[in-house]
């Protein structure tokens, strides 16, 4: 799995060619404001080494002279990290607008200090500043999980109303609550004391710098729905993790996928390691599941029941086996075997569409074929495994190898979709019938196909609509290929059209952040994973991702409370 150098060569050189114009002080197009726009800070040493701690946005209402650069006080900021030993030497960049400079220009500075430099704007003037930086505590002060004790009951949050809603008609006398907050932030009353959630129960959450304070209003009752679909404007990042503050240290050894189970959402590195279980709406890490005798060598996926499938990674003339569990705590049993004649390898990519415990379709996608392995599942039991042949499409043996068939629905009938890297077109198909497949999609608009990979995707019903997320993975983030997670309306699979960032179903587009830093992504064996999966009461739908050469693990969501 080579990088097919004839289709990114000349897109490469002009990437090169754009690097070298590149200087610290970066250019912006116009000088109609002030001129001096943002300025970053990188770490330069420790554990965080050229990761960014804050790109500051400044605020040129008034004439600035001392600039002071809001450095957070930990970092990561759910860590008991300070940052106070690195602010002696720190990688600082600035924005400038045209015609603007900096003397002397830029570099790693002591922000302990007051560093001097003249500015001078696009008509020649100058004025003297100073540079420096202050350790800055959080402002900070959301709830970002609730769930009542015991039982693990989940309230719905309302952020932009500060409410949270109790859907259920129980009695809630004198229960404690499990309460997530925003890093190092505090709350009042303490949750862990037992209160009356029959009545409105008001939390004041204070943020770590002591000024800032949010109160939430805790209400059971059953929030309304819109009619159908998720609702514009809900769309919400949750968080964005480092893998490699979790064990990744080489990109190209891990290959990462998801699962999600009740309140928690699993990565699973590929690399044999024991997946990890973190909660879904703070991408907290919560600790290693109970993999049993089950090998984590392949892929994870899940239902939409509460059930996750583990597998390992067969090569041809092995047997791939897929475990069953419903609990991070419980070990998994031993699912389905099937034995690997394909001449490819399988077990990298899985998918679950339905309830296992009831009717389902898994499908498993090799490497480097046109095919789908298909189980259809009733009443629990996996049937026979069938061996699927697309016609009218390409075989995914370019740029990395991989697709990821998904079923639409639980009903055969309703099709499936898959996306892959086919000579930097990146396009998505729609098999109705499991056989013909029909383009749907095309690769990105902007021409820069070659540098993306669109081979994951997840397809899920929510609030009577039917919803597509697509990963576009970018190869090299730091060249300016950020990835994004784009969701689609798919109710009606066949009608999707046009590009992938330009079609009229596209409802909402996520851009990832770039936190390789010093470990830096894969260069080859790029991979990346798309799960969604609805609530267990239905109002929220959670978008997870991950990726080996962006080093991400993040979380989405979007709601359906009528408001």
């Amino acid at each position: 799995m080579k990088k097919q150098l004839s289709y990114i060569a000349g897109s490469l050189a002009a990437l090169f060619l754009l690097a070298g114009c590149a200087d610290e002080e970066k250019v912006a197009p116009t000088a109609n404001r002030a001129g001096l726009s943002s300025l970053a800070a990188y770490f330069t040493a420790g554990p965080n080494v050229d990761k960014l701690a804050v790109n500051w946005q400044i605020d040129n209402s008034s004439d600035i002279t001392d600039y002071v650069i809001p450095i957070p006080y930990y970092y990561p900021e759910e860590s008991d990290n300070t940052t106070e030993e690195y602010l002696k030497s720190m990688k600082i960049v600035a924005t400038l607008e045209n015609n603007c400079k900096l003397e002397p220009g830029l570099g790693v500075l002591d922000l302990t200090k007051k560093n001097e430099f003249t500015y001078t704007d696009p008509y020649g003037q100058q004025k003297s500043i100073t540079i420096s930086g202050q350790m800055t505590r959080s402002d900070k002060c959301q709830i970002k999980a609730f769930a009542l004790q015991p039982g693990d009951f989940t309230g719905v949050i309302d952020e932009a109303a500060k409410t949270i809603y109790l859907a259920t008609g129980q009695d809630l006398t004198d229960l404690t609550a499990d309460i997530t907050l925003s890093p190092h932030a505090t709350i009042s009353p303490d949750p862990a004391q037992p209160l009356n959630y029959n009545t409105p129960v008001e939390f004041t959450v204070t943020a770590d710098n002591g000024t800032d304070k949010a109160t939430y209003t805790v209400i059971k009752q059953v929030p309304q729905k819109i009619k159908s679909g998720y609702r514009a404007g809900s769309e919400t990042k949750l968080f964005e993790n480092d893998m490699t503050t979790l064990g990744v240290t080489n990109p190209a050894a891990t290959h990462p996928t998801l699962a999600c189970i009740g309140g928690s959402v699993i990565l699973n590195l590929g690399d044999g390691s024991v997946p990890q279980y973190f909660r879904k709406a703070t991408g907290t890490l919560m600790g290693t599941i109970n993999l049993g005798s089950a090998k984590a060598t392949g892929a994870i996926t899940s239902d939409c029941a509460g059930n996750m499938l583990i597998c390992d990674f067969a090569e041809s003339g092995q047997t791939l086996h897929i475990w069953k569990t419903n609990s991070v705590t419980t070990a998994p049993e031993l699912f389905l075997s099937y034995p690997n004649n394909l001449g490819v390898d399988i077990g990298a990519r899985l998918h679950v569409q339905g309830d296992l415990n009831g009717n389902a379709i898994i499908t498993a996608t090799p490497y480097n074929c046109q095919n789908a392995i298909r189980w259809i599942v009733t009443n629990g039991q996996a049937g026979p495994a069938e061996n699927i042949l697309f016609s009218g499409v390409n075989a995914w043996g370019g740029q990395d190898g991989v697709s990821k068939v998904v079923a639409c629905s639980t009903n055969t009938a309703d099709g499936c979709l898959f996306d892959y890297y086919d000579s930097g077109n990146c396009p998505l198909y729609y098999a109705k019938d499991w056989k013909n497949a029909t383009q749907l999609l095309s690769g990105n608009s902007s021409g820069a196909g070659w540098g993306y990979n669109t081979g994951a995707a997840d397809i899920r019903e929510f609030n009577g609509a039917r919803y597509l997320s697509v990963f576009e993975m970018g190869y090299w983030p730091s060249w300016g290929l950020p990835g994004h997670i784009y969701l689609y309306d798919a109710t009606a699979p066949a009608t999707l059209s046009g590009t992938i960032d330009t079609s009229s179903s596209l409802k909402y587009t996520y851009t990832m952040g770039d936190l390789y830093g010093s470990v830096g992504a894969a260069a080859d064996g790029r991979f990346g994973d798309v799960l969604i999966t609805p609530s267990e009461d239905g109002y929220i739908l959670y978008i997870f991702y991950a990726s080996n050469t962006h080093l991400s693990f993040g979380g989405l969501q979007v709601d359906c409370i009528d408001k």
